[in-house]
């Protein structure tokens, strides 16, 4: 345990910085994982909405 202020200052706040940094990445990768996902999705939704579109035609046709 530190004995001078600013090594009390640092011991007791450096915990709590990397726990937020953690928390910000984890968050992060979170959010980018489901933006990536939502891209993902909406180009499959458009395949097949596409391919829907070409039987219905193709049935009247």
């Amino acid at each position: 345990m530190p004995h001078s202020l600013i090594g009390g200052i640092v011991f007791s706040v450096t915990p709590t910085i990397l726990v937020g940094l953690i928390f910000w990445f984890a968050m992060r990768a979170i959010f980018r994982a489901d933006k990536s996902e939502r891209a993902v999705y909406s180009e499959i939704e458009a395949e097949e909405r596409a391919r829907a579109e070409a039987e219905e035609a193709a049935g009247r046709a």
